[in-house]
């Protein structure tokens, strides 16, 4: 059994809900895959926007939105299902969520104040919407199918915008309600990103919230694999808008993965595929729009790595743009303890993530998000040494598990970047990346030199491949 998830813009318009219906229709061949679902593209966004407009008092604008948003969904229905019984019966479905979200934003729009309890539950319709619209296209095209509200299943905490599930409740309700339909022989279609309170109050969870859901749900029932579809050909070495030779990654290693997401690159977070690393349950990166592409491979199983010959030396190139740098110094770091403590205890104090760091015996180097530098952070720093800021600027990281194991890897970085002005150089801690700083104006320089550096045409036979129709 299979977990299947299509992201936004898989599902936001009818031809593409076409496109994902006669994938899954090919993978019925092989055993009812469990399909989770994201909002259709923009819905989203549109219902936030809804909800602060709402919560501003803005009833008549919040409502127009609404209207949008229904005019949205009656035209894929429209467009997507002929049947004029079933055609009735999902408009009379999605006319109950349409109306719970007008009542919704009248009530917000009168009380003056949106908590993120409302806020969860505005968010929820864009997934309850999507997957009912879908699993109508689908029975509309003669599929066995079975909609499944999967706030009986996901029972999160009540940390409403970034709820998480409570393992045991899930795994039980997935193996009660979800499983059966599934040997059954039938495609079960759910939401992804949302989940329910003890209490039945909705809940969403949080950045990724669809990948995660694909991974939980798939850890609970044992999946063969976990199938993450979306608009691009997997993971790729670099951004292909700066280098239209960038080639599509066939394998990774999860740690690759979760070091791509973090250092900036458009990456499944590790975060949402966690439950997938412990059960070790291969993930593949698919595009929706070239079933044919093989995708990106991510897993730690060492036979697959084997398989797909795994090893390049580098498998992506990661950028961070908007960071700032931040050089530290004082004389009070020679020879004494105590003083990175007393450094970290102000970037905790103002709640700012440091991204990338180099130190030396008086001064410290840090990157970080710009927009989190503010005048009393930097005023608070001061208290501690003298302090320099360097704004517009990115982090350009280079990643491979293999980086550990080779020599000269510096060497080449270096020498393929002595065009381009490096602000700061740091080693990863986790020993599989190498990232310099560079004027955000470099970037596009900085990428297209390391990547005709590492992905010759030598070096990409069986580990890369040209993204399908290029």
């Amino acid at each position: 059994m299979v977990v299947m998830k299509f992201g936004g813009t898989s599902v936001g318009t009818a031809q593409a809900m076409r496109q994902v219906i006669a994938i899954i229709g090919e993978k019925r061949k092989s055993g009812a895959p469990l399909v989770v679902l994201s909002a259709c593209s923009g819905v989203t966004n549109k219902l936030i926007h809804i909800a602060d407009q709402a919560g501003a008092g803005h009833i008549e604008e919040a409502l127009r939105l609404a209207g949008e948003v229904r005019a949205f969904h009656l035209d894929l229905i429209g467009e997507l299902i002929a049947s004029e019984e079933l055609k009735a019966e999902v408009i009379e479905k999605i006319g109950v969520y349409l109306t719970r979200l007008e009542r919704l934003t009248e009530g917000i729009g009168i009380v003056g104040e949106l908590t993120e309890r409302s806020r969860d539950r505005f968010c929820s319709f864009g997934e309850l919407l999507s997957t009912t619209v879908f699993a109508a296209a689908l029975k509309e095209q003669g599929v066995r199918c079975e909609w499944i509200d999967v706030r009986q299943v996901m029972i999160t905490d009540d940390r409403y915008g970034f709820a998480r599930p409570l393992a045991e409740t899930c795994r039980k309700n997935t193996g009660e309600i979800i499983r059966p339909l599934l040997d059954a022989g039938n495609v079960v279609v759910t939401q992804g990103y949302i989940g329910a309170t003890g209490s039945g109050r909705t809940t969403t969870l949080g950045r990724g919230g669809s990948d995660l859901s694909a991974a939980l749900l798939g850890a609970w029932l044992h999946s063969e694999s976990i199938e993450i579809w979306t608009d691009v050909d997997g993971v790729m070495t670099c951004d292909p808008r700066m280098v239209p030779e960038a080639r599509s990654i066939r394998v990774m290693t999860f740690s690759e993965a979760a070091e791509l997401a973090y250092l900036g690159a458009k990456v499944l977070h590790p975060d949402t595929i966690a439950p997938a690393v412990e059960k070790n349950i291969p993930v593949y990166v698919l595009n929706t729009w070239h079933p044919e592409s093989k995708g990106t491979l991510i897993t730690n199983d060492p036979e697959l790595l084997a398989g797909k010959s795994h090893g390049g030396l580098v498998k992506s190139i990661a950028v961070k743009k908007g960071q700032a740098i931040l050089n530290i110094r004082s004389n009070r770091m020679f020879g004494r303890h105590g003083f990175m403590s007393e450094l970290f205890e102000v970037f905790e104090r103002f709640a700012v993530s440091v991204e990338m760091i180099s130190t030396s015996e008086v001064s410290v180097s840090l990157t970080v998000d710009d927009a989190t530098v503010s005048e009393p952070f930097i005023q608070a720093l001061r208290s501690l040494g003298e302090v320099d800021i360097e704004h517009k600027v990115a982090t350009v990281s280079v990643v491979g598990d293999n980086l550990r194991m080779s020599r000269g890897v510096a060497g080449r970085i270096f020498s393929s970047l002595r065009n381009v002005n490096l602000r700061m150089i740091s080693q990863g801690a986790s020993e599989i990346n190498v990232g310099v700083v560079v004027d955000e104006g470099d970037v596009a320089a900085a990428v297209a030199a390391l990547h005709c550096e590492f992905f010759a045409e030598s070096q990409c036979a069986g580990i890369f491949e040209k993204p399908a129709g290029s």
